[in-house]
């Protein structure tokens, strides 16, 4: 699930924002400060699954432009700005320094929301960064991290075995294609194919029971009746 972060000390607004963005099936973390704001965007900057950063620029302790400078420095994803100016020369700094789009208070949630899907379509389907076969995977409902080997389901970390990883990762890297098991297993296990349907079967329901909402309707791996298994194309 794509994660929006939301830094903005005017409380309400945070709750409201928070409300509309989760109505759009999206989740948000909410912080009061650039401090908070800062922290959160570090601790999550290796999740994958932050897609987003809705900045305001007045702040009591850290204001916008610092925190969006910060930012850029370790971090390409999208911010959008918010301001209850209307000053020029403010939209001009935030986009210098790296921000993707601008927003001045008050503002329709129409067009709020309108600005953050898009830059979180963007993001998630243009950035190379997102693309199948690249460190980080973003599928429905899963992130894989291919550079950490972590995988999530819904937020929720997974716990998977080395090669469990590598089976999962071979799959879904392959989405929609058509693997028998002997193919299987000598791309994941890289030795020469033995005979033993068993044991990926065994693998696969394994891995199943991790990953599937529901193990015995399965959505991510597929079974092929008298071929093998594929990965979901619509994951």
């Amino acid at each position: 699930m794509n994660n929006v972060l939301i830094i903005d000390d005017d409380k309400e607004l945070c709750v409201l924002m928070k409300k509309c963005v989760e109505q759009e099936n999206l989740s948000a973390i909410i912080a009061h400060g650039g401090a908070e704001g800062l922290r959160l965007a570090n601790e999550n900057k290796n999740s994958c699954s932050l897609s987003l950063v809705i900045l305001d620029v007045m702040m009591p302790d850290i204001d916008g432009f610092q925190v969006l400078k910060k930012i850029r420095e370790t971090s390409n994803i999208p911010v959008l700005m918010l301001t209850a100016k209307s000053d020029e020369d403010d939209k001009v700094s935030g986009l210098r320094l790296g921000a993707d789009d601008y927003l001045t208070k008050p503002f329709s949630i129409n067009e709020l929301m309108a600005r953050v899907n898009s830059l979180i379509r963007r993001y998630t389907t243009l950035n190379p960064a997102m693309e199948i076969g690249t460190e980080c995977m973003m599928l429905k409902g899963m992130v894989i991290d291919k550079a950490n080997r972590i995988v999530s389901v819904n937020d929720i970390p997974v716990e998977l075995t080395s090669k469990e990883f590598d089976l999962l990762s071979f799959l879904s890297s392959n989405k929609g294609r058509v693997f028998t098991k002997k193919q299987i297993y000598t791309q994941v296990w890289e030795e020469e194919y033995a005979f033993d349907d068993g044991n990926i079967m065994s693998f696969i329901s394994k891995l199943r029971k991790k990953i599937e909402p529901d193990p015995d309707r399965p959505f991510y791996i597929l079974t092929v009746r008298g071929v093998g298994y594929r990965f979901n194309k619509g994951a």
